[in-house]
């Protein structure tokens, strides 16, 4: 595994500047305003962790950004482009019809996740939750039955409740629960180099919600495995809120405020992407070792990132008021020295793009 991974130039001279592979056991915090180039850049960080690293990648994609992160560009240089052709980027769409759909198995999550996702306190609803305690129980359902007639046809009452629960809510209409399909689960655990986590395309935030939390919370019961990953949650602000409402939206920022305070030992690294520092939990991002900052206008947002991160120099954090797009200041353990860099240009295709003013 190559040490050091080629991220761009240096704004002050040009020269090749490079990460510290080896310190993405780290939690990384990567920031910048809308426009800066924050996700184009990720993504040059991405390619270059799949050439240099044998480190299994899960991004959360809410915008669907990273989709085509397997597709390379004709530009591409040819080492790189064959050395990228060997990985295996495995993409789970949220979109119907786009390749393979993103399928989360409801009887296999967390009790706590099913009962948020179905609304169920275990106190004010206590029978209810007790039902779901034994919904693995009954018998499976036979190939590509849905949970909701498997609960009907029962001789349980019970069950029934938990049937009309799940109709009444809509929950049944999600079209992303897996019956004789194989699930997000099981394709992270199948290691793939990288897995992309479409969230881009759900009618409702609960859909990405529970997806997401699907996937932190298998991760974190399977954490004694002690399987080095980099987690990657872009737009952090979607899943990891400093005042979460819902119940859903609580055990998702409490699954990453414990994977960020607890997980590194197991494996579990996080790297946390948002416009800005006030939008994630404040205890997920003081667990970040590195900083990867891009153009942030508001000097308010830099005062909180010279309090969180006090090993980037407040020189350099000035900086940033006035870098172009694609600029950026890396700081923490994955640098030898806080650096201002100009990040290099993409190897595969970018997801999303621009909506572009239509002229006459």
């Amino acid at each position: 595994m190559a040490s050091e991974l080629p991220i761009g130039t240096h704004l002050d001279s040009d020269s090749p500047a490079n990460l510290r592979a080896e310190k993405l056991n780290r939690h990384t915090f990567w920031c910048g305003q809308s426009g800066s180039g924050k996700t184009y850049s990720l993504g040059v960080m991405l390619e270059q962790i799949l050439l240099n690293t044998k480190l299994p990648i899960v991004v959360f994609d809410p915008n669907s950004d990273f989709v085509r992160l397997g597709e390379i560009r004709d530009d591409a240089t040819p080492a790189a482009a064959a050395e990228l052709a060997q990985r295996s980027v495995h993409v789970l769409h949220s979109k119907p019809g786009d390749g393979q759909q993103l399928r989360v198995r409801f009887v296999d999550m967390d009790i706590r996740s099913r009962a948020a996702v179905l609304k169920l306190d275990p106190i004010h609803d206590a029978a209810e939750y007790n039902t779901m305690l034994r919904v693995r129980d009954i018998e499976l359902p036979a190939r590509g039955e849905p949970l909701v007639d498997l609960l009907r046809n029962s001789d349980d009452p019970a069950f029934h409740s938990i049937a009309r629960r799940i109709e009444n809510l809509g929950v049944v209409e999600w079209d992303m629960w897996a019956y004789d399909d194989q699930d997000v689960t099981a394709v992270v655990h199948s290691r793939p180099d990288a897995t992309i986590v479409d969230l881009g395309s759900f009618e409702v935030k609960e859909q990405m919600q529970t997806a997401a939390l699907a996937v932190l919370d298998d991760l974190w019961a399977h954490r004694h495995d002690r399987i080095g990953r980099l987690i990657v949650i872009d737009e952090a602000h979607n899943l990891c809120s400093p005042s979460p409402g819902t119940p859903l939206e609580h055990l998702l920022t409490d699954r990453i405020v414990q994977i960020a305070a607890e997980g590194r030992k197991y494996g579990l690294w996080l790297l946390l992407s948002t416009q800005r520092p006030s939008k994630v939990h404040p205890n997920a991002l003081s667990q970040c070792d590195n900083l990867a900052l891009m153009r942030m206008s508001s000097a308010h947002d830099l005062e909180d990132l010279a309090r969180t991160f006090g090993y980037a120099p407040s020189e350099l954090l000035d900086r940033a008021m006035t870098f172009g797009q694609g600029q950026a200041l890396f700081a923490g353990g994955f640098t030898a020295e806080p650096q201002l860099v100009q990040v290099g240009t993409r190897l595969t295709h970018e997801g999303g793009s621009d909506v572009a003013v239509p002229l006459r």
